[in-house]
């Protein structure tokens, strides 16, 4: 179990709102202080009222396993901050497979993909961190599939990549992504932002292009036009300096949109207007 400490403060407020691109709201950690006590419905209400004081005002829920998945669809319903994905995360295909259960997993999050406010077919993709080589031939299978499932469905594609850039875009350019495709919290270097660009593909960055160790990660993110950015907080992971190693929370975008302007050398009103606006191109309106 983790060693509790206390929880972040609210940031100060953002001077235009923005969206976090890719949060698991369902997610708790042991150490989340904040969220002591309360059940799932009291949980979600505190990070949504908390990013919204903040100007984190629209939120991208994502569900990466089945009962993950189906908590998502309830919370789009009874959010109207909150938007959905639904998918198998890389690491949950080979766990179905072996069981014997993954087509009926993969219907499971076909149904949910239908619902009017599921906008993304993710996270999936490709893990080669957590997944060892034995598990490697049903992730790809998987995110294949996915792929397919996101194209015939008009949705956007959410890509989890660890450790496994160059399959990851083998496999996209073999399948042909969807016209709008997201590598949620890029992990790559400037050579690979360069390529995805090419693509037409958005990237989003998380907490991790604010630590002190990612000098490869900001050049990266350097390259990006802005209209191509978007930007997440990977909740309840990943939070961004000077928070690193808390709990994360939606509000904390705020930090990282700050880190990311001051790379970009632009203001961080001008940063929120694109990524609010790209972020409604890609998903549509709340």
């Amino acid at each position: 179990m983790s060693e509790a400490r206390p929880a972040p403060a609210r940031p100060d407020p953002l001077p235009l709102p923005v969206v976090d691109n890719h949060a698991h709201l369902d997610i708790r950690r042991d150490d989340d202080v904040a969220s002591a006590g309360l059940d799932l419905d009291a949980h979600v209400e505190r990070l949504v009222a908390d990013a919204r004081a903040v100007g984190v005002d629209r939120l991208v829920q994502i569900g990466c396993d089945l009962d993950s998945a189906l908590l998502t669809a309830d919370l789009v319903d009874a959010h109207p901050a909150i938007l959905g994905g639904v998918a198998l995360h890389p690491n949950e295909a080979p766990v179905h497979a072996g069981r014997g259960d993954l087509e009926e997993a993969y219907a499971t999050i076909e149904r949910l993909v239908a619902h009017p406010r599921i906008r993304v077919v993710g996270e999936t993709g490709l893990d080669y961190y957590r997944t060892g080589p034995e598990g490697r031939d049903a992730q790809q299978e998987s995110f294949r599939r996915h792929i397919e499932l996101a194209k015939r469905t008009g949705k956007v594609l959410q890509i989890h990549d660890r450790d496994a850039h160059d399959d990851v875009l083998r496999i996209l350019a073999e399948e042909g992504a969807p016209e709008k495709t997201v590598l949620h919290c890029f992990s790559g270097d400037m050579a690979m932002a360069r390529e995805c660009v090419e693509r037409g593909y958005y990237l989003s960055f998380a907490g991790t292009v604010t630590f002190k160790s990612a000098r490869q990660l900001r050049n990266a993110l350097s390259v990006v036009p802005t209209e191509r950015l978007l930007v997440e907080t990977d909740t309840p992971y990943l939070t961004p300096a000077p928070h690193r190693g808390a709990v994360n929370a939606p509000m904390l975008v705020a930090h990282t949109v700050r880190a990311m302007a001051d790379v970009l050398t632009m203001s961080v009103a001008d940063l929120c207007k694109v990524v609010s606006d790209t972020s409604e191109e890609v998903y549509g309106p709340w």
